[in-house]
């Protein structure tokens, strides 16, 4: 680009550099003509040929559903999916949702990255400008030399993304190992509380739950905190599970949930409404009517658990009330019993309806037990997690036909193989929410304050990162002010490179922006599933647009820069490379089709049996003990007791009495709950998943924008004295920012709660007045982690509401 070339912002940029290929990909090279010279002149040409490749989404959903490209002109005129118009409800199928199905309109839109570009405004702004793949690489190599030789490799980052799933998903850290390693992370968004506390309970191996399939052999099933229908809404995975579930079961069905979600809508009789963030509490109640109405399997607990009384509390911590039993019965800890009456003033959920829930728990067998990752995503998730998987073994139900453990269904895929990235030679680790303290504090960060693993302390802040197709910088993140200020100090995080295929949010923080392709624009393939797993073998749908390349080629681009390219390689192209991991997977599973069957087929379908989790050790507990430190199940964990001693906690991180984290499954009150709500701010406000998008996934789509409007659901309770309507624009805000969309008023919220669907597009002015208009719940929720797994706890707020 010349130097006297004016700048372009990058709204500018975009639709002058993309309006004609998007054009050439709505209609071909006629369609241009037409749109540009007028359609007067008729056109004489011949029908295009019709090919059609299978492909699949890539997104961070486990639906990851079938994608069939019918292309002419080498464009695509239309995607299909796997369908059959002879399919009954039985005969299970992939099919795309309404979001696959419109990736025609992604792919050729007029917001997409074309080109390299280069940051010429402030971080943040948007402002770019075209430049060659040599200067963009040598740009980031040259930075990426400079911070290393400086700081060292720990001062490199590649933060948690899911804006793509494959098998050859993550080159970038196969790159950077070959050069001396990056800050390693570990946790994600998703499931970090839960996956937290399973271990302490569970132990590291075999701790999955039962598979949808089994609980169709249950007579009751309670599930916490889940949607299945809107968070994993492909036509193949837990939606299709859960669907046949709901219609083939004879089981009574109930969803705990502050939000009568659309898995249970129509099915009113199932919702049973919680006040969000206090399902431990209801646990709680449900314990203690077991235990005084004598309707404990005392004979589990005494075989398989450790904790639940004093008999099978660790020989160092007997008479001491640390007992599951005394905490419930008002004798340990806090010295409040944990009565139905005691839950419902916590929970909203009259004691009558409590006792009446803990008497069908006691006495419905087989009772299958589930729970979403929604209630785990709080300030007390992982205590919240913790007390719904004890739930099922107060009542000995763990391990038998119909029953669960009382943690998320099972999901299990055919076999497959990711590319390898090699051994990283940084060790340390940090959760992957903390990022933005790593790199405006990261040297305070400590094992003891932020759960730095690996090491006592970072040595070095954050200073260089690549994010590849990620938008947790900002819009998936927490506080989306304060990270703003962070990303935007350049003196802080020296150098961003951004790939992706839109201009998300946190791209506009890239220093070096690369323009991505869809996995369904090269050889690709994926494997998922549930009760039915599945495979996908795609191949590129049409040849490569403009200067758009594949991540690998661009790790490759960097490789070269460093001199490492033949190791990052091997000789060996993305395809062979794919190709190569196809075939140790089908040493793994022979009965895997070859390569070329699996290319012609696209989809490749195996039926799985149902799982019951823990089975082998409900059969035999001592020749199948657990990998806890007791080889029981673990209610207290000494383990997690003598973890967490010395670490510098907040006050309302434990409870009264405590200097350490609590060993055991209580109910622990929210920072910003239902229990801390103020006079300025009197409503809890929590998220959910949206059927219009994947986290923040199409949250740019105009079509889908238009179908799934963001919305803020309030009850008519709450609604009537703000003067609010359904309908009305209003601004939801807190101490942490300020958001502007509209009111869905619905008695399908409980009153005191509010609830904004997560992964809506941040649309603020941010040298203004910062009020974002796009409805991001995350501008309102706080980068403060949860105290145990130093997780992400975006559901934990509260907020005022007032009409705009």
């Amino acid at each position: 680009m010349s130097d006297n070339m004016p700048s372009l912002s990058r709204r500018t940029f975009m639709k002058t550099t993309g309006a004609l290929g998007a054009l050439a990909a709505v209609g071909g090279s006629v369609a241009a003509t037409n749109t540009l010279f007028g359609a007067g002149v008729p056109q004489a040409h011949a029908a295009a040929e019709e090919t059609v490749t299978w492909g699949h989404c890539a997104i961070n959903c486990p639906g990851r559903c079938s994608l069939k490209f019918h292309v002419q002109d080498d464009e695509v005129v239309w995607v299909d999916t796997y369908t059959s118009k002879d399919a009954g409800f039985d005969d299970p199928q992939p099919r795309a949702c309404l979001r696959g199905r419109s990736y025609r309109r992604w792919l050729a839109s007029p917001d997409r990255i074309n080109y390299p570009m280069k940051r010429v405004g402030k971080r943040g702004e948007g402002k770019y400008e075209q430049i060659s793949w040599d200067e963009a690489i040598d740009l980031a190599a040259t930075k990426l030399k400079e911070v290393i030789e400086k700081y060292g490799n720990e001062a490199v980052y590649v933060p948690y993304a899911t804006g793509v799933s494959a098998t050859t998903s993550r080159p970038f850290n196969r790159f950077l190992n070959l050069v001396g390693g990056y800050l390693n992370f570990y946790n994600s968004y998703s499931t970090a509380q839960i996956s937290c506390i399973t271990p302490y309970m569970y132990g590291s191996k075999g701790n999955g739950g039962s598979s949808f399939k089994t609980a169709e052999d249950a007579k009751l099933v309670l599930i916490f905190g889940s949607s299945p229908t809107e968070t994993r809404q492909g036509g193949l995975t837990t939606h299709y599970d859960w669907v046949h579930l709901r219609e083939r079961t004879g089981a009574k069905i109930y969803m705990i949930d502050y939000r009568m979600n659309d898995s249970i809508s129509g099915h009113s009789a199932q919702w049973l409404p919680i006040n969000p963030g206090t399902d431990a509490a209801l646990v709680a109640g449900i314990a203690h009517y077991l235990i005084k109405n004598d309707l404990v399997d005392l004979d589990f607990l005494h075989t398989y658990c450790q904790g639940y009384d004093e008999e099978t509390m660790p020989e160092a911590y007997r008479g001491k009330n640390m007992s599951y039993y005394a905490y419930i019965m008002g004798e340990g800890y806090d010295m409040v019993e944990k009565t139905p009456e005691w839950a419902a003033k916590i929970t909203g959920i009259p004691a009558e309806r409590i006792e009446e829930l803990a008497e069908e728990i006691g006495t419905t067998k087989p009772l299958y037990v589930n729970q979403g990752w929604g209630p785990q995503r709080r300030s007390n998730g992982e205590w919240t997690a913790w007390a719904i998987m004890a739930l099922p073994c107060l009542v000995g139900q763990i391990g038998l036909p119909g029953t669960n453990n009382g943690t998320r269904e099972d999901r299990t895929s055919p076999a497959s193989v990711s590319m390898d990235a090699g051994k990283n030679p940084v060790k340390t680790s940090i959760p992957c929410f903390l990022f933005t303290d790593a790199i405006d504090h990261g040297t305070e960060m400590t094992s003891k304050n932020a759960g730095v693993k690996n090491a006592d302390a970072l040595k070095v802040n954050i200073k260089y990162m690549i994010n590849y197709a990620g938008n947790c910088l900002t819009n998936q993140h927490s506080d989306i002010n304060k990270a703003h200020d962070v990303l935007a100090d350049e003196s802080k995080c020296e150098f961003i490179l951004g790939i992706d295929t839109v201009m998300c949010d946190s791209l506009k923080y890239s220093d070096v922006i690369l323009p991505d392709l869809f996995r369904f624009e090269q050889t690709s393939q994926i494997s998922t599933g549930s009760d039915t797993g599945y495979m996908i073998t795609g191949t590129a749908c049409t040849s490569p647009k403009f200067e758009r390349k594949t991540a690998y080629e661009m790790a490759t681009l960097m490789a070269e820069k460093f001199g490492v390219a033949d190791e990052f390689t091997e000789g060996k192209t993305e395809e062979e490379r794919i190709k190569e991991q196809y075939e140790k997977a089908r040493e793994k599973s022979p009965k895997l089709p070859t390569w070329d069957e699996a290319v012609e087929m696209g989809v490749y379908i195996e039926e799985h049996a149902p799982v019951v989790s823990m089975k082998k050790f409900r059969d035999d507990p001592v020749a199948n003990k657990l990998d806890t430190p007791s080889g029981k199940i673990e209610i207290f964990s000494e383990k997690l007791l003598k973890f967490t001693e010395g670490w510098e906690l907040e006050a309302d991180d434990t409870l009264p009495g405590l200097d350490t984290m609590p060993p055991i499954p209580v109910y622990m009150p929210e920072w910003y709950g239902v229990e801390n709500t103020t006079d300025e701010y009197p409503l809890a406000l929590s998220g959910f998943h949206y059927r219009g998008r994947i986290h923040s996934s199409w949250g740019f789509m105009p079509e889908l924008k238009e179908v799934n409007p963001q919305e803020a659901w309030i009850n008519p309770v709450d609604a009537e004295p703000r003067g609010i309507e359904q309908g009305d624009t209003v601004r939801v805000k807190n101490e942490f920012g300020e958001i502007e969309l509209l009111a869905k008023v619905t008695p399908r919220v409980v009153p005191g709660t509010v609830a904004v669907s997560q992964g809506a597009w941040h649309d603020a002015d941010m040298a203004g007045d910062r009020v974002d208009k796009g409805g991001s719940i995350n501008t309102l929720t706080t980068q403060r982690p949860s105290p145990l797994s130093k997780g992400n706890p975006q559901h934990t707020n509260i907020c005022e509401v007032v009409k705009a």
